[in-house]
């Protein structure tokens, strides 16, 4: 019990003299206006990084194709040199991933009993993406902008064409399971929810984009940026990286078992 008191005062007095450093240091003079940051963070129109010296492209893209190629990395490496040394007695690893599939599995079976191999596979993939994909902004990782300034890359999903992407694939896939479990008729039955690929989208889009705003306007408006900054970038990206990775999986899923669940046919007089 006093190592955890001493601990924690410890603690307490390395952020009292960093918030005291932060006050009598004050802000550094920014280049850009918060409105201009802010303008950025939506379009992306100023600072664009040079891909492959061919095209200039946001910088959400190389932050997409960054985390994708982790995900495929990751992934070959515990096929090759992780399953195959699973047992019946399961480590550490073996554990997390065993409750990783089995969560979005019952997901899928709960919501598509008589249809849930497919949506499985695809809403495990897609909860992965959003997860990882919005806890990449946390490493930091910098990119020379075709000005000359280093930028950061944000989270993928936190570039509304990303967004609109993801939703309209999630979408796409509700559609395939309309059409496997109802044929020509799930195409009508998806169709009635029109606005929902929209709704995926600009939700995931606003979730993603909001932290990265606030944090923003931390660093702009506040004299804290070697601590508030930290706490409320990270708290903020890990409760989007859950909440959005949980919503858009269990809304595909979902939806994906009413429009593929078989029609009874009607029975004539």
């Amino acid at each position: 019990m006093k190592k955890h008191k001493k601990g924690l005062v410890l603690w307490l007095g390395v952020v009292a003299v960093l918030l005291a450093g932060a006050l009598l240091a004050g802000s550094e003079g920014r280049t850009e206006t918060v409105k201009e940051a802010m303008r950025d963070a939506v379009l992306h129109d100023i600072n664009q990084v040079s891909l492959f010296g061919v095209k200039a492209v946001n910088p959400g893209l190389i932050s997409a194709f960054t985390v994708t190629l982790l995900l495929l990395a990751a992934a070959a490496c515990i096929r090759i040199f992780a399953i195959p040394r699973f047992r019946y007695t399961p480590g550490k690893l073996q554990m997390v991933l065993e409750e990783a599939v089995g969560l979005f599995s019952g997901m899928a079976r709960s919501s598509s009993p008589h249809r849930y191999g497919f949506v499985g596979a695809y809403i495990f993939a897609a909860g992965a993406y959003i997860f990882v994909g919005t806890l990449f902004e946390l490493v930091g990782l910098q990119a020379v902008t075709v000005h000359g300034h280093p930028v950061t890359l944000p989270a993928p999903l936190s570039d509304v064409n990303a967004a609109i992407a993801m939703g309209t694939l999630s979408y796409l896939v509700i559609l395939s399971g309309g059409i496997a479990g109802n044929g020509v008729k799930g195409i009508g039955k998806t169709l009635k929810e029109f606005s929902l690929p929209i709704s995926m989208s600009f939700r995931l889009f606003g979730a993603l984009l909001s932290g990265l705003l606030v944090t923003e306007l931390v660093y702009y408006y506040v004299n804290l940026s070697f601590v508030l900054p930290v706490i409320v970038g990270v708290m903020f990206t890990l409760l989007h990286a859950l909440i959005q990775a949980y919503v858009l999986t269990m809304l595909t899923a979902l939806y994906y078992g009413e429009v593929s669940e078989r029609t009874p046919p009607k029975e004539k007089r």
